[in-house]
Protein backbone atom coordinates (compact mmCIF):
# COMPACT_ATOMS: atom_id res chain seq x y z
CA UNK A 1 0.00 0.00 0.00
CA UNK A 2 0.86 3.92 -0.69
CA UNK A 3 0.88 5.79 2.36
CA UNK A 4 -3.03 7.47 1.29
CA UNK A 5 -3.86 3.52 1.43
CA UNK A 6 -2.04 3.10 4.84
CA UNK A 7 -4.30 6.30 6.19
CA UNK A 8 -7.35 5.19 4.64
CA UNK A 9 -7.12 1.74 5.77
CA UNK A 10 -6.12 3.23 9.36
CA UNK A 11 -9.06 5.70 9.44
CA UNK A 12 -11.74 2.17 8.80
CA UNK A 13 -10.00 1.02 11.88
CA UNK A 14 -10.35 3.93 13.98
CA UNK A 15 -14.43 4.49 12.40
CA UNK A 16 -15.00 1.35 13.40
CA UNK A 17 -13.89 1.21 16.77
CA UNK A 18 -15.53 4.82 17.22
CA UNK A 19 -18.71 3.45 16.27
CA UNK A 20 -18.36 0.34 18.63
CA UNK A 21 -17.45 2.69 21.41
CA UNK A 22 -20.82 5.00 20.88
CA UNK A 23 -22.84 1.78 20.14
CA UNK A 24 -21.40 0.41 23.68
CA UNK A 25 -22.48 3.60 25.27
CA UNK A 26 -25.88 3.82 24.52
CA UNK A 27 -26.61 0.53 25.77
CA UNK A 28 -24.93 1.34 29.00
CA UNK A 29 -26.15 4.70 29.20
CA UNK A 30 -29.73 3.16 28.90
CA UNK A 31 -29.04 0.92 31.97
CA UNK A 32 -26.76 3.52 33.90
CA UNK A 33 -29.13 2.95 36.84
CA UNK A 34 -28.75 -0.51 37.30
CA UNK A 35 -24.88 -0.19 36.38
CA UNK A 36 -24.99 2.47 39.24
CA UNK A 37 -26.47 0.39 41.75
CA UNK A 38 -24.08 -2.51 41.19
CA UNK A 39 -20.78 -0.34 42.33
CA UNK A 40 -22.42 1.39 45.33
CA UNK A 41 -23.82 -2.06 46.34
CA UNK A 42 -21.63 -2.90 48.92
CA UNK A 43 -21.56 1.02 50.43
CA UNK A 44 -23.53 1.81 53.58
CA UNK A 45 -24.29 5.01 52.53
CA UNK A 46 -25.76 6.91 49.86
CA UNK A 47 -23.16 8.91 47.21
CA UNK A 48 -23.51 12.52 47.67
CA UNK A 49 -23.60 15.31 44.96
CA UNK A 50 -22.54 19.08 45.34
CA UNK A 51 -24.73 19.80 42.46
CA UNK A 52 -27.59 18.90 39.62
CA UNK A 53 -24.83 18.68 36.95
CA UNK A 54 -23.30 16.13 39.02
CA UNK A 55 -25.79 13.71 38.39
CA UNK A 56 -25.04 14.05 34.06
CA UNK A 57 -21.33 13.77 35.11
CA UNK A 58 -21.80 10.99 36.95
CA UNK A 59 -24.07 8.58 34.26
CA UNK A 60 -21.95 9.83 31.27
CA UNK A 61 -18.87 8.84 33.53
CA UNK A 62 -20.22 5.60 34.28
CA UNK A 63 -21.41 4.61 30.34
CA UNK A 64 -18.29 5.83 29.48
CA UNK A 65 -16.26 3.94 31.50
CA UNK A 66 -18.61 0.44 30.77
CA UNK A 67 -18.33 1.48 26.67
CA UNK A 68 -14.54 1.45 26.69
CA UNK A 69 -13.90 -1.72 28.70
CA UNK A 70 -15.98 -3.31 26.34
CA UNK A 71 -14.67 -1.90 23.18
CA UNK A 72 -11.14 -2.68 24.00
CA UNK A 73 -11.18 -6.34 22.61
CA UNK A 74 -12.51 -4.57 19.72
CA UNK A 75 -9.80 -2.18 19.39
CA UNK A 76 -7.29 -4.55 19.89
CA UNK A 77 -8.81 -6.78 16.81
CA UNK A 78 -8.95 -3.57 14.77
CA UNK A 79 -5.04 -3.30 15.49
CA UNK A 80 -3.84 -6.73 14.65
CA UNK A 81 -6.35 -6.65 11.23
CA UNK A 82 -4.40 -2.90 10.45
CA UNK A 83 -0.72 -4.93 11.00
CA UNK A 84 -2.17 -8.16 9.51
CA UNK A 85 -0.34 -7.63 6.15
CA UNK A 86 2.74 -6.81 7.02
CA UNK A 87 3.18 -10.35 9.13
CA UNK A 88 3.75 -13.76 8.06
CA UNK A 89 1.71 -16.60 8.71
CA UNK A 90 3.47 -17.54 11.38
CA UNK A 91 3.34 -13.96 13.12
CA UNK A 92 -0.57 -13.85 12.34
CA UNK A 93 -1.44 -17.02 14.13
CA UNK A 94 0.98 -15.95 17.16
CA UNK A 95 -0.30 -12.95 17.47
CA UNK A 96 -3.63 -13.83 17.09
CA UNK A 97 -3.50 -15.74 20.25
CA UNK A 98 -2.60 -12.50 22.21
CA UNK A 99 -5.42 -10.77 21.43
CA UNK A 100 -8.22 -13.06 23.33
CA UNK A 101 -5.63 -13.47 26.16
CA UNK A 102 -4.69 -10.09 26.67
CA UNK A 103 -8.34 -9.47 27.06
CA UNK A 104 -8.76 -12.22 29.73
CA UNK A 105 -6.16 -11.27 31.75
CA UNK A 106 -7.17 -7.56 31.82
CA UNK A 107 -10.52 -8.72 33.11
CA UNK A 108 -8.51 -10.31 35.22
CA UNK A 109 -6.95 -7.91 37.22
CA UNK A 110 -10.04 -5.44 36.93
CA UNK A 111 -11.76 -8.27 38.94
CA UNK A 112 -9.24 -9.16 41.54
CA UNK A 113 -8.40 -5.25 41.92
CA UNK A 114 -12.38 -4.70 42.36
CA UNK A 115 -13.43 -7.89 44.57
CA UNK A 116 -10.26 -8.55 46.61
CA UNK A 117 -8.38 -5.26 46.93
CA UNK A 118 -11.01 -2.82 47.21
CA UNK A 119 -12.46 -4.57 49.61
CA UNK A 120 -9.80 -4.55 52.11
CA UNK A 121 -8.65 -1.32 51.35
CA UNK A 122 -12.08 0.09 51.71
CA UNK A 123 -12.60 -1.64 55.23
CA UNK A 124 -9.20 -0.83 56.49
CA UNK A 125 -9.59 2.91 55.47
CA UNK A 126 -13.64 3.48 57.07
CA UNK A 127 -12.35 1.30 60.00
CA UNK A 128 -8.96 3.98 60.24
CA UNK A 129 -11.64 6.71 61.05
CA UNK A 130 -14.52 4.97 62.67
CA UNK A 131 -16.09 7.47 65.27
CA UNK A 132 -13.65 10.74 64.13
CA UNK A 133 -15.67 11.75 61.32
CA UNK A 134 -19.35 11.96 59.52
CA UNK A 135 -18.24 10.08 56.34
CA UNK A 136 -19.73 10.90 52.95
CA UNK A 137 -18.70 9.82 49.51
CA UNK A 138 -19.05 12.12 46.12
CA UNK A 139 -19.33 9.81 43.08
CA UNK A 140 -16.08 11.21 41.93
CA UNK A 141 -14.16 10.27 44.93
CA UNK A 142 -15.69 7.54 44.79
CA UNK A 143 -15.24 6.20 41.21
CA UNK A 144 -11.79 7.90 41.27
CA UNK A 145 -10.75 5.44 43.94
CA UNK A 146 -12.66 2.58 42.09
CA UNK A 147 -10.40 3.20 38.55
CA UNK A 148 -6.87 3.61 41.23
CA UNK A 149 -7.34 0.63 42.76
CA UNK A 150 -8.34 -1.55 39.76
CA UNK A 151 -6.62 -0.55 36.69
CA UNK A 152 -2.90 -0.94 38.07
CA UNK A 153 -3.57 -4.96 38.75
CA UNK A 154 -5.14 -5.18 35.28
CA UNK A 155 -1.71 -3.54 33.70
CA UNK A 156 -0.01 -5.81 36.07
CA UNK A 157 -1.64 -8.87 35.06
CA UNK A 158 -0.85 -8.51 31.37
CA UNK A 159 2.97 -8.82 32.58
CA UNK A 160 3.14 -12.55 31.39
CA UNK A 161 2.28 -11.58 27.65
CA UNK A 162 4.45 -8.36 27.84
CA UNK A 163 7.54 -11.35 28.96
CA UNK A 164 6.71 -13.68 26.00
CA UNK A 165 6.84 -10.52 23.47
CA UNK A 166 9.81 -9.10 25.21
CA UNK A 167 11.40 -12.59 25.25
CA UNK A 168 10.46 -13.05 21.20
CA UNK A 169 12.34 -10.43 20.24
CA UNK A 170 15.13 -10.85 22.51
CA UNK A 171 15.05 -8.21 24.61
CA UNK A 172 15.02 -10.80 28.02
CA UNK A 173 15.82 -14.37 28.23
CA UNK A 174 13.97 -16.70 31.32
CA UNK A 175 17.32 -17.14 32.77
CA UNK A 176 17.93 -12.96 33.00
CA UNK A 177 14.20 -13.24 34.88
CA UNK A 178 15.46 -16.24 37.19
CA UNK A 179 18.85 -14.23 37.78
CA UNK A 180 16.93 -11.25 38.86
CA UNK A 181 14.20 -12.95 40.48
CA UNK A 182 14.70 -10.61 43.95
CA UNK A 183 14.97 -7.12 42.65
CA UNK A 184 11.52 -8.49 40.70
CA UNK A 185 10.28 -9.99 43.94
CA UNK A 186 11.31 -6.82 45.47
CA UNK A 187 9.34 -4.66 43.31
CA UNK A 188 6.70 -6.56 43.30
CA UNK A 189 6.11 -6.35 47.39
CA UNK A 190 6.60 -2.75 47.34
CA UNK A 191 3.80 -2.16 44.73
CA UNK A 192 1.45 -4.80 46.80
CA UNK A 193 2.08 -2.84 49.76
CA UNK A 194 2.00 0.62 48.87
CA UNK A 195 -2.18 -0.19 47.06
CA UNK A 196 -3.09 -2.61 50.18
CA UNK A 197 -3.87 -2.08 53.79
CA UNK A 198 -1.00 -1.99 56.51
CA UNK A 199 -2.22 -5.17 58.04
CA UNK A 200 -0.22 -8.29 57.12
CA UNK A 201 -3.01 -10.36 55.97
CA UNK A 202 -3.93 -7.77 53.70
CA UNK A 203 -0.46 -7.79 51.56
CA UNK A 204 -0.14 -11.10 51.91
CA UNK A 205 -3.69 -11.77 49.64
CA UNK A 206 -2.31 -9.28 47.05
CA UNK A 207 1.67 -10.21 46.78
CA UNK A 208 0.92 -13.78 46.42
CA UNK A 209 -1.46 -13.47 43.12
CA UNK A 210 1.78 -11.09 41.84
CA UNK A 211 4.58 -13.37 42.65
CA UNK A 212 2.80 -15.97 40.90
CA UNK A 213 2.28 -13.87 37.79
CA UNK A 214 5.92 -13.25 37.82
CA UNK A 215 6.71 -17.29 38.22
CA UNK A 216 4.12 -17.90 35.53
CA UNK A 217 5.98 -15.10 32.90
CA UNK A 218 9.30 -17.31 33.78
CA UNK A 219 7.59 -20.51 32.62
CA UNK A 220 6.09 -18.52 29.42
CA UNK A 221 9.50 -17.27 28.77
CA UNK A 222 11.04 -20.28 28.52
CA UNK A 223 8.55 -21.83 26.27
CA UNK A 224 8.90 -18.54 23.69
CA UNK A 225 12.86 -18.66 23.88
CA UNK A 226 13.12 -22.77 23.53
CA UNK A 227 11.30 -22.32 20.54
CA UNK A 228 13.10 -18.59 19.09
CA UNK A 229 16.29 -20.53 19.40
CA UNK A 230 14.72 -24.08 17.02
CA UNK A 231 13.46 -21.12 14.94
CA UNK A 232 16.92 -19.70 14.58
CA UNK A 233 18.88 -23.28 14.05
CA UNK A 234 16.47 -24.43 11.73
CA UNK A 235 17.17 -20.75 9.44
CA UNK A 236 20.79 -21.31 10.07
CA UNK A 237 20.68 -24.80 8.72
CA UNK A 238 18.37 -23.82 5.68
CA UNK A 239 20.69 -21.19 5.00
CA UNK A 240 24.07 -23.31 4.80
CA UNK A 241 21.90 -25.62 2.37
Amino acid sequence: MNLLDHLDELRKRIMISLAAFIFFFIIAFIFVRDIYDWFVKDLDMTLTILGPLDIIWVFFSLAGIIAFAFTIPLLILQIWLFVKPALTAKERKATLTYIPASFLLFVGGLCFGYFVVIPLVLNFLMGLGEGMFHTMFTPDKYFQFIIRMTLPFSILFEMPLVVMFLTSIGIITPEGMRINRKYAYFALVVVSVLVSPPDFMSDVLVIIPLLLLYEVSISLSRVVYRRKIKREKEMDQSTEI
